[in-house]
């Protein structure tokens, strides 16, 4: 990332690295005291850029936040592949202790809701404001209430 970059994220108050520092930190920590503590620190930085990301959730690579964390809520069951796309507002809930895996490459609208133990899967585009849940197979376009599938990637 540009040094130009970095300071327009930072000026806008979506420079996320402290956070992802965080998140690896706490990941890697043995001791539970320590774990405790960046798991705190983290939750804190979370709340501070308005989401928030639960401490057990796991989130391959770096997801892109175009907006920030703003409104995000990745539930402490969740997976999120790598190369995923979040916009503002996104809801990636949990029914019972069960949470969505979301593949790679995923690109995820404003305000869309994904909950309960579902698979999404990889090179999938889910629209703004789209309630997901039920299972989406790879290279599918899904957008609405209740989410339909309206396009499948051509192979």
């Amino acid at each position: 990332m540009s040094i130009r970059r970095k300071i327009i994220d930072y000026s806008r108050g979506i420079n996320m690295e402290h956070l992802w520092r965080l998140y690896t930190r706490q990941k890697r920590a043995k001791n539970k005291l320590l774990r405790d503590i960046l798991t705190f620190r983290m939750s804190r930085c979370a709340y501070k850029h308005g989401g928030y990301v639960g401490p057990d959730a796991e989130i391959k690579g770096m997801p892109e936040f175009p907006h920030g964390l703003q409104g995000i809520f990745i539930s402490r069951y969740a997976t999120v592949g790598e190369n995923c796309w979040i916009y503002q507002n996104v809801t990636i809930g949990e029914v019972n202790k069960k949470a969505p895996m979301i593949g790679d490459n995923c690109l995820i609208g404003a305000g869309a809701i994904i909950i309960g133990g579902i698979k999404i899967g990889n090179n999938v585009r889910i629209g703004a404001g789209a309630v997901v849940n039920r299972d989406v197979p790879e290279g599918c376009t899904v957008v609405a209430q209740p989410a339909r599938i309206i396009e499948r990637e051509r192979k």
